[in-house]
């Protein structure tokens, strides 16, 4: 199913409709404006209250740069997605399954950012991906598209609804694949690019990644960067595997944060269980030090009810 929205060019507008019809909303910005995390705003009130005071407080700062924006119903289940290799021709399998973790706090507190973790798992083609993504191979042939496609969705016991594709690699994402791909990935590139069919080899279990930041991420502001976080060094207390970089240097053998955004490194563990999984992640996340850093301590804690219902809802289940 589609969940329910409409599109408005008028704060007014919206706040008369949803006192009209008062419901949970998600208040999407579109346009230049989607890119500003902080602006998603996931209303909580059952007659819609809280949305109608944000968008008052919209109108009020933001009119000139919010031209459009997007009101969908809030839909109660589990948020997964599911994403797959293409190499122009069909989709190469195993498939990935992945929770995402996007407030900035455990327990997905504090403003919205691009990402602070994921927890996944490697699986044949499930209910989800027969029902979303498999829909659309014949098109991707169509269009000879070759690289990895995501679509993430909210599930509950009614049914499927999807919420945006992904149509590149993820970030983080891509980093925590690779430490679950047996196959190298450099040949895998190579072969999904020549249009090779390969089903490659992948470690059973969970993969989770973790994303260590600094100020002033998620927020845009260089000053703080400058004064806080810039050239600091990130130090390892004993050689740690699965760590990737993002926004950092290497000057004098030394590794330094640079850039603006305060994204440092992304540290991943992989485990037969999502608790291994976490415990290698966590682990490894203690032996690194870098001034004023932060991150999620609760990145997989998800799977633990989650992966109940989706599996209680059979969503799951390899077909």
């Amino acid at each position: 199913p589609i969940i329910p929205y409409r599109d408005f060019t008028s704060f007014e507008e919206a706040i008369t409709f949803v006192r009209e019809n008062p419901c949970k909303y998600v208040i999407k910005p579109s346009g230049e404006a989607q890119n500003i995390k902080g602006l998603l705003f996931i209303g909580e009130e059952d007659d819609g209250r809280d949305v109608i005071q944000v968008l008052n407080d919209y109108n009020k700062a933001w009119s000139k740069k919010i031209s459009l924006f997007q009101l969908q119903k809030r839909i109660s289940g589990v948020e997964v997605a599911v994403g797959a290799f293409f190499n122009g021709k069909e989709f190469l399998y195993p498939i990935n399954v992945n929770f995402e973790h996007k407030k900035l706090f455990p327990g997905d507190l504090g403003p919205s950012t691009g990402e602070m973790g994921t927890s996944m798992f490697w699986s044949g083609p499930n209910k989800i991906f027969n029902s979303t993504l498999k829909k659309f191979e014949s098109k991707l042939a169509e269009e000879h598209y070759v690289g990895y496609i995501d679509i993430n969705c909210i599930v509950n016991s009614h049914g499927i609804y999807p919420l945006e594709w992904t149509a590149r690699f993820g970030y983080p994402t891509i980093c925590i694949q690779q430490e679950g791909m047996i196959t190298p990935i450099g040949e895998f590139f190579y072969n999904l690019a020549s249009g090779n069919k390969i089903n490659f080899k992948i470690k059973n279990g969970f993969q989770i990644g973790v994303r260590i930041v600094v100020p002033p991420f998620p927020f845009k502001d260089p000053e703080t960067f400058n004064v806080k976080s810039k050239d600091s060094v990130i130090f390892f207390k004993k050689p740690v595997e699965g760590v990737h970089i993002e926004d950092v240097k290497k000057i004098n053998s030394e590794w330094l944060v640079t850039g603006t955004s305060g994204v440092v490194l992304i540290v991943c563990g992989t485990g037969q269980t999502m608790k291994q999984a976490q415990n290698q992640v966590y682990g490894r996340i203690k032996n690194i030090l870098i001034p004023h850093m932060y991150y999620r301590t609760d990145i997989g804690d998800r799977w633990f009810d989650d992966g109940d219902k989706l599996n209680t809802w059979g969503y799951l289940r390899e077909v």
